[in-house]
């Protein structure tokens, strides 16, 4: 049956869906409520279109079983959790590798694809401009000189455990209070100073500490302006904050700039024609996803795409222009180790970092309870159990330490879910990787150039994800692993597509 002669309804499903993707490309960086909408919607049209004849045609992919296996396993360890209502909900999250069959099943050209890479290229780029207009301008009320009577050293801050002072210091940064952003002493003293409750809910950033104090109301100091009242004696717009783009945290943003910035990466080293619309574009989008990137001083991630720039180089270009590039390299990696210094007062390995203790307690204690019962080997403790259950755990330093995660997928993934889907989710990952090398190093002709800087870009960005994912639960966001899996179904469409028409060998 031509296209011309579908029926109407079947038309219009096919371009709600494409519509979806375009949708799941544009907000995937910005805004992971739009993203998840547009998935949904994706998703339903997509079923719905299974009721007409005749019916899609459905695509086998080399990760089919072991994707299903590692969601089927998921489930298994929700059913056997502590907390199998919170474990359950969790499955929509571990849902949203259906995105991946969004593309790969529903897309049917390399142009589409092409248009949806530069899609995400676009919204991530907006992040970008967002993050540096941000540091221009400055955010909130840095403080100085803060005086011993001063409303400010009255905050307290409340930990899972205990109530202590937490006095707000030379340096701090104050970004909201009571959830409404201040920008200036006058709008800070305003509403420490309005009387409609005791207490103020304060939002202060401290190197990379982001806590909420109680501060008291109506005890600003008398004075004939602001910075008397509010006892200090001068004060700049905050600009040593770590980006975090739309998201709430740094790791996020520094993840999924480090996937999409390989993607476009990928993309410019295989174009035809560097010195062209399409070129530039990729060349400035990438210089400003790595500005950004620095900006989220996000030590992993630096890392993770370092190794995804020098894997892509090493595909692509020359041992001349490969060594060219390390050496141009260095001057970025003194500047790295600069802003790590100036942002976080910590070096690049650095044992007093409190970041790697933190990560060292949750490692020894995680693994402990992974091997304390065959139960948690088998199954897990179930996806979440970890938020409702680790007092009687002893987890994370028996709570003096913030209530999260193990800062590692590969623990993470076995406590909650059991070694079994551990495994599974390892295999997953493998195959996703030699489809990656497959079609990264297949002989492409120029003028289908997407297909092979999608194979690159997403082989950059996997080994980049992978590495990272050995100290970060990258797996845990949403947003990143969203990005991931759309990025993975352009890689097995693309597989497929070339495959199909004798531009690598054909997938076994």
């Amino acid at each position: 049956m031509n296209n011309d002669d579908r029926r109407p309804i079947i038309i219009w499903l096919e371009r709600g869906l494409l519509a979806c993707l375009f949708l799941i490309a544009a907000f995937a960086p910005v805004s992971i409520a739009v993203t998840q909408a547009a998935w949904l919607l994706g998703t339903t049209l997509w079923v719905i279109r299974f009721a007409f004849y005749p019916r899609p045609r459905l695509h086998r992919s080399p990760i089919d079983y072991a994707l299903l296996g590692f969601f089927i396993l998921s489930g298994i360890s929700g059913l056997f959790s502590y907390n199998p209502t919170m474990s359950l909900g969790k499955m929509r999250a571990a849902s949203l590798f259906i995105v991946v069959y969004l593309i790969s099943q529903n897309v049917r050209s390399l142009r589409i694809v092409r248009l949806l890479a530069f899609t995400l290229i676009a919204g991530c780029l907006i992040t970008t401009l967002f993050t540096l207009g941000q540091l221009a301008i400055g955010k909130g009320v840095k403080v100085y000189g803060v005086r011993s009577d001063s409303v400010l050293t009255q905050a307290v801050f409340h930990t899972r455990t205990v109530k202590q002072p937490t006095p707000i210091i030379d340096g701090d940064t104050i970004w909201e209070v009571d959830g409404q952003r201040v920008s200036t002493p006058d709008e800070l003293a305003a509403a420490l100073a309005a009387a409609n409750a005791p207490i103020s809910i304060v939002k202060i950033y401290r190197v990379e500490w982001t806590p909420s104090l109680e501060v008291p109301r109506g005890h600003l100091l008398a004075g004939s302006d602001a910075l008397q009242q509010l006892g200090i004696n001068a004060w700049t717009r905050g600009r040593d904050w770590r980006a975090t783009g739309f998201f709430g945290h740094w790791v996020t943003y520094a993840e999924l700039l480090q996937l999409i910035a390989s993607l476009t990466m990928g993309l410019f080293l295989a174009l035809p024609t560097k010195r062209s619309i399409t070129g530039i574009f990729l060349l400035a989008s990438l210089v400003l996803m790595l500005l950004s990137l620095g900006l989220t001083v996000t030590r992993a991630s630096w890392i993770a795409f370092a190794i995804s720039a020098t894997m892509l180089l090493g595909l692509s270009v020359s041992r001349r222009t490969l060594i060219a590039a390390g050496l141009f390299a260095i001057p970025l990696v003194l500047a790295g180790v600069f802003v790590l210094q100036q942002k976080r007062s910590i070096g690049f390995f650095d044992r007093r970092d409190q970041s790697t203790s933190w990560r060292e307690t949750v490692w020894r204690e995680g693994f402990d309870l992974l091997v304390s019962k065959p139960r948690h080997l088998l199954v897990g403790v179930g996806m979440d159990s970890i938020k409702g259950h680790w007092r009687e755990w002893g987890l994370f330093d028996n709570g003096r330490l913030p209530i999260g995660h193990m800062h590692s997928n590969l623990l993470q993934i076995a406590i909650e879910r059991g070694v079994p889907a551990l495994i599974v989710w390892l295999i997953l990952l493998g195959l996703y990787a030699r489809v990656l090398w497959k079609l990264a190093r297949a002989q492409i002709g120029d003028e289908h150039w997407i297909a092979r800087g999608i194979g690159l870009g997403a082989l950059g960005g996997f080994a980049g994800f992978f590495i990272s994912g050995m100290v970060h639960y990258n797996w845990g966001d949403s947003e990143v692993v969203t990005v991931f899996y759309f990025i993975m179904g352009l890689s097995l469409l693309v597989e497929r597509l070339a495959a199909e028409r004798s531009l690598i060998g054909k997938s076994s």
